[in-house]
């Protein structure tokens, strides 16, 4: 049986108005969980325990180099590091099978047989090793680096080719190396030998191919691909699709088919990533070419180039298998994951997992969004003030729109040291806030507009003013929206930079309204200190009533009408009269400078002084069965103060003894004669 654990389905978008549906089968809602916190997600939540898991522990523990299919089908084959290693599982049981570590990284392995009792495995330090069913067989060392190799089965040569101009070969059944083959090239970087003529073909770094036959080992024909392209570019992968047709991968990020009847290529395709292709395949049911580099894999037609669909994970690819005849795509990448993708489009799924035909029809119906559990969002501007800008490409950090998914147990430990008081600050908060409205429930406020955003909310109750029923409270009128005038959180700083530039005419619209608001308020205010004179209305009226009895007394009937039209004539002209106000009889009333000298001189005058010239009649009295009695009071003078009293009148005292009359110095009158 197989753990249920996670189905994913991305659809990725295509030209011409196309859509391709692509499943990924290895795809975790969080990638960066470790093991145990994963299986205890999966524990607890349903959602996850119904997410299925094509191959069961299809992983790593850091990266996998290479994915191979054994020539029967029934088992897949991967190597990865680190420790460096091979496993193996089956898909009978959609399992592993078995696991063996190495002691170096393995650059090309080779299945030597339908299944996995006879492997050969190509190492990075000048070795090569020989498995058999129960294990490691035999080790032997290489002249040269190696790079790649192909094993001819008529006579059981293993071809290597690497760091070097020749080509060797090691014999298998002999035990020994044979002759090498010498190539115009200082280094070979691939190889393979065709299935039906059985040519071994090379590519090199000089961008040259060169066709070996194996039989009579020597060179059958030499192909510059520099020739057909703009530049000097090196071949990094080569496929056949038959005897004829042969797809070559440059280190430009180009793809090549050529026909071998032929020196140039009939089709030519531009990953446009400027990366190495490192692989190639066929698809024969419906003539498709898959290639792929370390971004992206593209699938497009054979004949035209035109794409098909492609798909680009968001970890770097290092190899790519197809499963035989059918649509299933194996992915080894540079994470602890080997990607698992179905395109039905390209096949029918392999018989040992029938069961995915029913479930992507199914999922096609009900699609699953990606959950993110126990991460914070964070964008780059919080990431720098929380000091953790230097995490960017690291795996605490995951990419997503605009920001990063950051741990939530890392974001609480970074906030409390930038920000140590953080949480008594909000402490305090929450205390004055609970004050707050205990005092409203006690002592309601007289105003009646919010206490936050109490300009917008002014703005919008003007703005409803014809309608009615409109809540002061919440001028909105939506319950979503009600915490915007009672959080402090979302109050507006007008005064803000950002606010002003995104609205320029708004704010000065306001302040003008608020200027507006304070010219009424100040009006307002100097009316309350007058009263309306209402003498000139009664003696028009009593001119009025004069007037209408002189009317009644005439007989003649015309004066009585024009007497009526001058009357109606004199009522319009009072209704135009000017209404006339007085000050109020109020020494307090002192906001107006209007020549008050005496308010001003009794607020100049001390508290004392000021009693003393009270008028008896405003002091207080109380009056008893022991009589009427009368209560009036002095303040005591200090000492210092009855000292300078004292020496301000010497002073002036001194200043009249020497002052001297201007008559002296005033010029006489003269004399009349």
């Amino acid at each position: 049986m197989y753990d249920i654990q996670q189905f994913e389905s991305d659809q990725h978008r295509q030209l011409h108005n196309r859509f391709h549906t692509t499943y990924n089968f290895q795809a975790y809602t969080n990638l960066w969980l470790s093991e145990r916190r994963r299986r205890s997600l999966v524990k607890r939540d349903v959602g996850l325990q119904r997410r299925i898991e094509l191959i069961q522990d299809f992983t790593m523990p850091g990266v996998s180099h290479l994915v191979k299919v054994s020539p029967d089908g029934q088992y897949i084959l991967a190597t990865g590091t680190y420790k460096p290693r091979v496993r193996c599982f089956d898909v009978s049981q959609l399992s592993l099978k078995f696991e063996r570590c190495m002691n170096s990284e393995v650059v090309q392995f080779d299945i030597l047989n339908d299944d996995y009792t006879k492997m050969i495995f190509m190492h990075d330090d000048r070795y090569i090793e020989f498995h058999n069913k129960g294990g490691f067989h035999y080790q032997c060392r290489i002249p040269c680096f190696g790079r790649d190799m192909s094993y001819h089965y008529p006579s059981c040569d293993v071809y290597i080719v690497g760091v070097s101009d020749e080509i060797c070969r090691l014999n298998l059944e002999m035990g020994r190396f044979m002759a090498p083959l010498k190539t115009n090239s200082r280094a070979t970087n691939c190889c393979q030998i065709n299935p039906e003529h059985q040519f071994f073909t090379i590519g090199t770094e000089d961008g040259t191919v060169e066709v070996w036959d194996p039989r009579s080992r020597n060179r059958e024909g030499l192909l510059d691909t520099n020739i057909a392209a703009d530049g000097h570019h090196e071949i990094t992968a080569l496929k056949y699709r038959d005897g004829l047709n042969l797809a070559l991968g440059t280190s430009t990020g180009k793809v090549l088919l050529y026909d071998l009847r032929s020196q140039r290529p009939y089709v030519t395709k531009d990953h446009e990533y400027g990366e190495p292709i490192k692989s190639l395949e066929f698809n024969l049911e419906q003539d498709y070419v898959l290639s792929i580099d370390s971004k992206i894999m593209k699938i497009w037609q054979r004949q035209t180039g035109k794409l098909f669909t492609y798909i680009q994970p968001e970890t770097d690819i290092n190899s790519l298998c197809i499963y035989p005849n059918s649509g299933l795509i194996f992915f080894a990448t540079e994470a602890p994951n080997m990607l698992v993708y179905y395109i039905p489009e390209l096949g029918p799924a392999p018989r040992w997992c029938g069961f995915l035909d029913n479930l992507t029809e199914e999922l096609e119906e009900d699609q699953q969004p990606t959950v993110y559990e126990d991460y914070k969002f964070v964008t780059a501007q919080e990431l720098e003030s929380l000091g953790l800008s230097h995490l960017i490409g690291t795996n605490l950090l995951r990419a997503y729109m605009h920001g990063y998914f950051l741990d939530i147990r890392l974001y609480h430990r970074a906030k409390a040291i930038v920000e140590p008081f953080a949480f008594n600050e909000y402490r305090k908060q929450r205390i004055n806030q609970q004050l707050d409205n205990e005092r409203g429930n006690r002592a309601p406020k007289k105003s009646e507009l919010p206490s936050v955003n109490k300009q917008l909310a002014e703005k919008l109750i003007s703005k409803k003013s014809e309608t009615k029923n409109i809540k002061k409270k919440n001028p909105l009128g939506d319950d979503r929206f009600k915490k915007m005038f009672t959080d402090t959180d979302f109050q507006i700083d007008e005064e803000n930079e950002d606010y002003q530039r995104l609205h320029p005419v708004i704010s000065k619209y306001d302040q003008h309204e608020r200027e507006e608001r304070a010219n009424a308020s100040q009006r307002k205010a100097y009316l309350e200190q007058f009263t309306q004179v209402e003498d000139h209305e009664m003696e028009n009226d009593s001119s009025d009533s004069q007037e209408y009895n002189k009317l009644d007394s005439d007989s003649d009937v015309q004066d009585k009408s024009s007497t009526l039209e001058s009357r109606k004539k004199t009522s319009s002209n009072r209704n135009k009269a000017p209404v006339m106000y007085e000050l109020k009889n109020d020494p307090k009333m002192t906001g107006l400078n209007l020549g008050n000298i005496e308010a001003k001189k009794n607020a100049k005058i001390s508290l004392g002084k000021r009693v003393e010239l009270e008028d008896s009649a405003n002091m207080g009295q109380h009056t008893s069965s022991g009589g009427t009695k009368q209560m009036t009071f002095t303040l005591p003078k200090s000492r210092q103060f009855l000292e300078m009293e004292e020496k301000q009148r010497e002073h002036r005292k001194e200043r009249k003894k020497l002052r001297r009359s201007a008559t002296d110095i005033l010029p006489k009158e003269k004399k009349k004669n």
